[in-house]
C-alpha cells in the first residue's frame, strides 16, 4: 500500500495544450487535460483512475512518464524504500533513459501499438538490446521467458503482429513492458477493446505477475466492473482534476462526490430483480478549454448550491486515506 514511503508521489501535476490561431499563430488559450493532480502510488499496489472519456485519465499517465511534456508539477519516484526521490520531471535525457527501465506502459490499441513490420520477437527485444541487457542467443531466451510467462507458446516470436488475435496482441504488448523487469506499469485501457472472455484472461495475468513480481500499477479504465476486481485504491477524475480518492470498499460501498455516486449508479446490475436508483446527470461534459468557474462539476450536478460557482472546493476528509472534494461535504 502506499504508506509514507511511496512508489510515486504526482503533486500538482498540469498539463496544458495550447490553443493557437491566426496567421501567425497566435496562443490564444490552453486545453487544460490535467490541471492539478495529486495521488501517491505505494510498492505492489494498483492505483486506478477513473472517469468519462476525456476526463484526462490517459494524460496523466503519459506525462508522468514524460511521453508527454507537463507543465507544472512534480513526480517523485523513489527506486527503494527510504532513498532519495527523484523528481522525474527534472531529469536529463539520459538520466531519464536509465529510469525508464522502471516505468513502463501497456497501451490501448493491441493493433496499433505493435510495429506490423517487425516480429513481435523483435518488438519484445528492442528494449534489452538498447539498454544493453542482452544480445545474441541470451536475448533469443529472454524473448522466449517472457513469451512464455504471459501465456504463449515460446517459439511464436518470428511471427507478426497480424497473425494473433487482440487478446494475444495484448499479452505481447504485456510481455514488452515486463522485458526490462520494471517496478511501475501504466496499463492504459489495457483491456478496453478486448472481448469480456479475454479480459478476465489478461486481468487475472496482471494480477498473477503482480503477486509474482512485486509490480505496482496504475490502471487507466471506465469500466467500473473491472476497476472494482483489480484495485487496490481508486482516483475518479472530473474534467482534469481528481475528485475523490479512497480504497475500492470505500469508493464503491460510501461514495461522497456526487460525480462518483452518478457513476456507480450507472453500472449495470448482474441480478435484474434489483433496481438501483440511477442519479442524473443533467447536459454534457464542459470543454477543459474553458471549464467553469468554482466546481467544475457544478454544472450538471442535481445538488449545486450558489457557492460551488464561487470557489472551488477543497479536498475534505472523510475516513483514513479517503478524501472528496465537495463544498456539501466540508463541514
Amino acid at each position: 500500500m502506499s504508506g509514507e514511503d511511496p512508489l510515486i508521489e504526482v503533486q500538482g501535476l498540469e498539463k496544458h495544450f495550447p490553443i493557437r490561431r491566426g496567421v501567425f499563430s497566435r496562443h490564444v488559450g490552453d486545453v487544460k487535460a490535467v490541471d492539478g493532480v495529486d495521488f501517491t502510488v505505494g510498492r505492489c499496489e494498483t492505483l486506478s483512475l477513473v472517469g468519462e472519456s476525456g476526463c484526462g485519465k490517459t494524460t496523466v499517465g503519459r506525462t508522468m512518464l514524460r511521453l508527454l511534456p507537463a507543465t507544472a508539477g512534480r513526480v517523485l519516484y523513489r527506486a527503494e524504500p527510504g532513498s532519495q526521490a527523484v523528481d522525474l520531471l527534472e531529469l536529463d535525457g539520459k538520466a531519464m533513459r536509465e529510469r525508464r527501465r522502471d516505468l513502463q506502459i501497456i497501451f490501448q490499441d493491441p493493433y496499433g501499438s505493435l510495429n506490423p513490420r517487425i516480429t513481435v520477437g523483435n518488438a519484445i527485444g528492442e528494449a534489452l538490446e538498447v539498454h544493453g541487457i542482452a544480445t545474441g542467443t541470451e536475448l533469443e531466451q529472454r524473448v522466449e521467458q517472457l513469451l512464455e510467462h504471459v501465456g504463449l507458446r515460446p517459439d511464436v516470436g518470428n511471427r507478426y503482429p497480424h497473425e494473433f488475435s487482440g487478446g494475444q496482441r495484448q499479452r505481447i504488448g504485456i510481455a514488452r513492458a515486463l522485458a526490462l523487469r520494471p517496478r511501475l506499469i501504466v496499463c492504459d485501457e489495457a483491456v478496453s477493446a478486448l472481448d469480456v472472455s479475454i479480459q478476465a484472461q489478461v486481468i487475472n495475468l496482471l494480477k498473477d505477475l503482480q503477486d509474482e513480481l512485486g509490480l505496482s500499477y496504475i490502471f487507466i479504465a471506465h469500466d467500473l466492473s473491472v476497476v472494482k476486481y483489480i484495485s487496490d485504491r481508486i482516483a475518479v477524475m472530473y474534467l482534469g482534476r481528481i475528485v475523490e480518492q479512497g480504497t475500492a470498499q470505500q469508493i464503491f460501498e460510501a461514495p461522497a462526490h456526487p460525480y462518483t455516486q452518478a457513476l456507480l449508479s450507472a453500472v449495470p446490475a448482474p441480478d435484474p430483480t434489483r433496481r438501483g436508483e440511477r442519479v442524473p446527470l443533467r447536459g454534457d461534459v464542459p470543454s477543459p478549454i474553458d471549464p467553469p468557474a468554482g466546481c467544475h462539476f457544478r454544472t450538471r450536478c442535481p445538488l449545486a448550491e450558489a457557492r460551488c460557482a464561487e470557489v472551488y472546493p477543497g479536498s475534505s476528509e472523510l475516513a483514513a486515506g479517503h478524501t472528496a472534494s465537495c463544498h456539501l461535504l466540508e463541514s
